[in-house]
């Protein structure tokens, strides 16, 4: 285990609005407004894009991610961490959960997904916090380490 102990900082409450892209728009806002690392929560919609939701073998490193297309309206939950990569640059890991018509997929938000009418983010700033993404060669990701 590696970890890092911070504070909370600035709360940032957004609206995100249609067609915004996720992850794209969480990461402009984090540079812009010099929030390195932070606790980051979505509810709202999402229409269009993709989820990934693991590797087709089973396998680490994922070479090969299974994609989920978002091609309608569903209602979206998520939850994600916000840390720089090597080069300072913040990078959003969120899974979420988007529902419609009584079907759930779930995944990690990397790939690019398009808010529906809104969005609604809280941004809980961390300070402190000495871990960043570095990618792992063992498991093919950008993993928290301290360094």
């Amino acid at each position: 285990m590696q970890y890092s102990q911070g504070k909370v900082g600035r709360v940032f409450t957004l609206r995100l609005e249609d067609g915004e892209r996720l992850p794209d728009c969480l990461e402009q806002f984090a540079m812009e407004h010099g929030i390195k690392t932070a606790l980051c929560t979505l509810i709202g919609g999402a229409d269009k894009g993709n989820v990934v939701s693991g590797p087709k073998d089973g396998g680490a490193p994922i070479i090969d991610p299974i994609l989920c297309p978002v091609r309608e309206a569903h209602e979206v939950l998520g939850l994600g961490t916000l840390y720089p990569d090597e080069g300072g640059v913040p990078v959003l890991h969120m899974h979420a959960a988007l529902g419609r018509a009584g079907e759930t997929v779930t995944g990690c938000i990397r790939p690019g997904l398009d808010v529906w009418l809104v969005g609604e983010v809280i941004i809980m700033e961390i300070e402190g916090s000495e871990l960043l993404r570095k990618q792992d060669a063992q498991y093919g990701l950008c993993l928290l380490t301290k360094e």
